[in-house]
């Protein structure tokens, strides 16, 4: 029993690690369009994740097996049911990281745009799409006896799933304008501050609408002081951002946007507990921490093997960050194509 409970916290840990750093490189990705003004701007935007990307993406396929691994009812009817998002996701995120790759050829003109395009689009669309998937897990869905999802994609589009993807969009794309502000400098830097305090602005207000509704719904939890809490922590965490961007502190700015990131996914799995996708036409339908885990002895496998990994996966990525700390600069990239 107290490890289910544990899995839950863990799987919640690792989708709370996937979407403070996955966030920034969508919001780096979809900053694109607003913050260059030639295609060196483009490059160094750009090549401010360039080695942390694909990183930060392995957090969502080590979340992704430990969900299967610890909660298998949980990954079936998640995957099986939100399959055609999911698949809209995954497509997203392969052109994303195709076009990182292959911009850099020289195949002319048409052929970078294309691929800058791609990583817009394949940045955009998964910062949406998490939003709006994980707004309606907290809401929960239809589904028959079987723990079957009866519903469609049109389903998941109602006004909270909207309002939950809107609101990912938003402080995910102030995250990632924020690291750009972090790792660049000159005018460039300067903008990102500029774009920062004006989507942090709109990002604030959709997440207290947001996260308030959150709240609302989940009053009459035992727990409901924990979702508030949090809640206020996140918010409290988006001005301090805004703060401190505006004074030009973006490595504090930068951290609390972290922060508010945490705070926020928090929430949603506060409210959540002790469920892991209700039902919403028949609340005996739906599935629980207790009845979607596997057995305890895989459980308890699961906890050594986790045990050992995550402090390995944590240092490694610590290191990783600190050995590419430094500032991207137009000379740099200049330079580094001659």
């Amino acid at each position: 029993m107290d490890l289910q409970y544990l899995w839950f916290f863990i799987v919640g840990f690792l989708f709370v690690g996937y979407f403070v750093l996955d966030g920034f490189d969508f919001g780096v990705g979809m900053s694109i369009p607003f913050l260059a003004k030639d295609d060196t701007d483009r490059r160094v935007i750009i090549n401010t994740i360039g080695p942390v990307w694909d990183l930060n993406e392995t957090w969502l396929i080590v979340a992704g097996a430990c969900l299967f691994a610890s909660f298998p009812e949980w990954y079936a009817t998640l995957f099986s049911g939100f399959y055609l998002a999911l698949l809209l996701i995954l497509v997203a995120l392969i052109l994303r990281g195709v076009s990182f790759e292959y911009r850099h050829q020289g195949k002319g003109v048409q052929w970078t745009k294309w691929f800058d395009r791609m990583i817009i689009v394949g940045s955009a669309v998964p910062a949406f799409l998490w939003g709006v998937a994980f707004a309606n897990i907290v809401q929960g869905v239809p589904m028959d006896a079987d723990h079957n999802f009866t519903g469609s994609l049109l389903t998941l589009l109602n006004p909270y799933g909207l309002l939950g993807g809107l609101m990912t969009l938003l402080v995910f794309f102030t995250h990632g304008v924020i690291f750009v502000s972090l790792k660049t400098d000159g005018e460039l830097r300067m903008r990102a501050r500029t774009l920062a305090g004006r989507s942090g602005a709109i990002a604030a207000v959709v997440a207290v609408l947001f996260l308030g509704w959150t709240v609302v719904r989940h009053l009459d939890a035992p727990h409901a002081g924990l979702t508030v809490a949090l809640a206020l922590a996140a918010a409290v965490a988006l001005v301090l951002a805004l703060v401190f961007n505006a004074v030009g502190a973006e490595g504090r700015a930068f951290a609390a946007m972290a922060l508010t990131t945490l705070f926020a996914v928090a929430t949603l799995f506060a409210a959540l507990f002790p469920n892991v996708m209700p039902a919403t036409n028949n609340p005996a339908f739906g599935l629980t921490i207790e009845n979607a885990s596997s057995t305890p002895y895989t459980l308890n496998l699961m906890t050594w093997v986790a045990g050992f990994a995550l402090p390995l996966v944590i240092a490694y990525q610590a290191w990783t960050y600190w050995v590419f700390r430094k500032r991207v600069t137009r000379t740099t990239v200049l330079e580094s194509a001659h």
